[in-house]
């Protein structure tokens, strides 16, 4: 059976620099890929990381989102695409606030947020809990 989620709707996580809805679980994709609808908060930063098997794509919604390279910056803009492969070290970084759609391929992202958001404070700060979490999710910062 087909899916749909309306505006608005879908699994929503709020967090300091942004909130997420999940458009697409991969569940409804056998794990194949995920959707997710970010707006992204004035002074957003995603630190830099890669991952070894999920290929990201980012489609601007809204807005100007800078992504950074290890040699090159693209400031880019309302329509535009970046597809990240795997093993490419990328951060981001959105000075005015703005909204994505970001598909991840052969990755759960949507399974890594909904651990996310049932973690406590006292989680977050512990580095070794936040590591493994993001090394069972193909998440590896520097």
């Amino acid at each position: 059976p087909f899916s749909w989620v309306k505006n608005g709707e879908g699994q929503h996580y709020g967090w300091s620099q942004d909130s997420l809805y999940v458009k697409v679980p991969s569940s409804t994709t056998n794990g194949e890929l995920s959707i997710v609808e970010d707006t992204l908060k004035p002074n957003f930063f995603l630190a830099r990381h890669h991952h070894k098997k999920m290929t990201e794509i980012f489609y601007v919604v809204e807005g100007q989102v800078e992504f950074i390279f290890d040699n090159e910056t693209i400031m880019t803009n309302k329509g535009d695409t970046i597809v990240v492969p795997p093993n490419t070290w990328h951060a981001a970084k959105c000075v005015d606030g703005g909204k994505m759609l970001t598909i991840f391929k052969s990755g759960q992202f949507d399974v890594y947020l909904e651990k996310l958001g049932k973690m406590t404070d006292a989680d977050f700060k512990d580095a070794q809990l936040m590591q493994r979490l993001d090394h069972d999710n193909d998440i590896y910062k520097e």
